[in-house]
C-alpha cells in the first residue's frame, strides 16, 4: 500500500514539474515579442486625395526591421470619442497608405483640429503599439507668369482660419520620375502675405515643353505635408521618343523584329528537311 502511494506522489511531483516547465516556456515566449514602432505622416494633395502615410518598424536582433503585413486600424478622435475610419495593412516596405477623403467620420474638434489615432492590436510576435498625430488644415495656391520675358511660379500658403502663414519653408521643384528637381535654391520662405515668388529656370526639358511644378510644405508639425502642383508650358520642348509600335528586341512578342522570325524558322525547317532527306535514303537502302 505505501508503494501505491509513493508512486502517486512521485506522478504528482512530475505533472507539476511538467507544468511549471510549461509555464516557464510559456512566460519566455511572452517576454520574447519585439516593440513595434509606428509613424505617421498626414499629406494633403491640394485638388487631390488627402490620406495618411502610416509605417511600421521593430528592432529585431538590434537590427531595424520593417514588418510587411501588419493590419493598423485608423480611428478619429473627436470629443474624447474613437470612431473608426477604417484599416490599411503594410506592404513588404513597412509602409501602408490609408485614404481620409469621403469619410464621413472625419472632423475636426471646435479649434479646427484633427486627431488621427493609428493602432496595432498586436500578434505571437509583435507586442500593442499606436500612433497618434495631430494637424489642421493649410492651403496652397500656385501659378506661373512670365515677366520680362522670364517664368516664375507664385504661391500663397494659408490657413483658412487664421490667414496667410509667414515664416514657414516651401520647397518648391520640378516633377520628375525618380527624384524632384529643386528650382533655385530649393526652399523658400514665405513673407507676410504668406507668399513666395521664384523664377524658373530656362533650360528644363519637358516633353512638349510642359513641367509640373510642385510647391510644398513639408513636414510641418502644425499642417503635415500639403502639396500644390501646377502644369506650365515653360521648359524646353523634347520629343518623347517611344518604339513601343515599332519591332525591336525590347517589344513584346507580336512586336518581334522580322529577322528574328524568318532566320530561326528558315534554320528549323532546314534541319528537319536534312533529317527526313536522309531517313528516307536510309529506307531506300534498306528495301534495295
Amino acid at each position: 500500500m505505501k508503494k501505491k502511494y509513493n508512486i502517486q506522489l512521485v506522478l504528482l511531483i512530475l505533472i507539476g514539474l511538467f507544468s511549471f516547465n510549461n509555464g516557464l516556456l510559456y512566460a519566455q515566449k511572452k517576454v520574447k515579442k519585439n516593440k513595434v514602432r509606428i509613424k505617421a505622416q498626414y499629406i494633403n494633395e491640394i485638388n487631390g486625395d488627402r490620406y495618411i502615410v502610416v509605417k511600421a518598424s521593430s528592432k529585431i536582433k538590434r537590427k531595424i526591421q520593417k514588418i510587411n503585413g501588419a493590419d493598423l486600424t485608423v480611428y478619429t478622435i473627436l470629443n474624447d470619442e474613437k470612431h473608426k475610419l477604417g484599416q490599411v495593412t503594410t506592404n513588404v516596405e513597412g509602409e501602408g497608405i490609408f485614404t481620409l477623403s469621403n469619410k464621413p467620420n472625419f472632423k475636426p474638434d471646435s479649434t479646427e483640429t484633427y486627431t488621427i489615432l493609428v493602432e496595432f492590436k498586436g500578434n505571437e510576435q509583435f507586442k500593442k503599439a499606436k500612433k497618434k498625430i495631430k494637424f489642421k488644415n493649410a492651403f496652397i495656391t500656385s501659378k506661373v507668369f512670365e515677366k520680362d520675358s522670364i517664368n516664375y511660379i507664385t504661391a500663397i500658403l494659408t490657413d483658412p482660419n487664421i490667414g496667410p502663414l509667414n515664416e514657414q519653408l516651401l520647397e518648391v521643384r520640378i516633377k520628375r520620375l525618380i527624384n524632384p528637381l529643386p528650382v533655385g535654391e530649393g526652399t523658400y520662405t514665405t513673407d507676410e502675405s504668406g507668399s513666395i515668388t521664384v523664377p524658373i529656370e530656362a533650360d528644363v526639358p519637358g516633353v512638349d515643353g510642359i513641367l509640373t511644378l510642385e510647391v510644398v510644405l513639408a513636414d510641418s508639425d502644425e499642417y503635415g505635408t500639403v502639396i500644390s502642383q501646377v502644369n506650365a508650358p515653360v521648359g524646353i520642348p523634347i520629343v518623347h521618343e517611344s518604339t513601343f509600335d515599332e519591332r525591336t528586341l525590347w517589344s513584346p512578342r507580336n512586336k518581334t523584329p522580322l529577322f528574328l522570325l524568318i532566320f530561326p524558322n528558315l534554320l528549323i525547317f532546314g534541319i528537319w528537311g536534312l533529317i527526313i532527306y536522309l531517313i528516307s535514303n536510309l529506307f531506300k537502302i534498306t528495301k534495295s
